[in-house]
């Protein structure tokens, strides 16, 4: 059986009284290039996958996801610190993303979005022609045809 903290209760309501952070809050996130995509990993421990939003707008990616506790009838509540709450991050993407190709999973408490580089901005090798080996036309020339008038 816990014992009981009068700090740790102190503490709890100062926090929530002094919380500023009422509206959406920020989700830690990681971002590399592998290749050619990118990988946006986002920590969202005890969501539930089908509130995960994702949407594209333009080159603008918004990331919107809500959890919820479960209240279960006729407990008695010891400590209760894990809140409802929204998750919100932006990201605009730039140029040279492939935005109809973005892809998402949901494994573990993380979200993975992959983001794929479009056609256009890949690396790509220009060749070089020689001007000695590229063709050349060839005119010739002709007798003057009369003009019927």
């Amino acid at each position: 059986m816990a014992t009981y903290d009068p700090f740790r209760d102190l503490d709890r309501i100062a926090s929530t009284l002094f919380d500023t952070r009422r509206g959406p809050r920020r989700m830690p996130m990681d971002l590399y290039r592998d290749g050619d995509h990118y990988v946006l990993n986002a920590d969202l421990p005890g969501i539930d996958p089908g509130s995960v939003d994702i949407d594209v707008d333009g080159q603008l990616l918004t990331i919107r996801a809500e959890r919820t506790v479960g209240a279960a009838d006729g407990v008695k509540w010891i400590t209760r610190e894990r809140e409802t709450a929204s998750f919100l991050r932006q990201l605009n993407l730039g140029q040279g993303i492939d935005t109809d190709a973005i892809t998402a999973t949901y494994n573990n408490g993380v979200l993975t979005v992959t983001i794929p580089v479009s056609e256009k901005a890949k690396p790509r090798k220009v060749e070089v022609v020689a001007e000695g080996s590229a063709p050349t036309l060839a005119a010739h020339e002709s007798e003057p045809q009369p003009i019927d008038q």
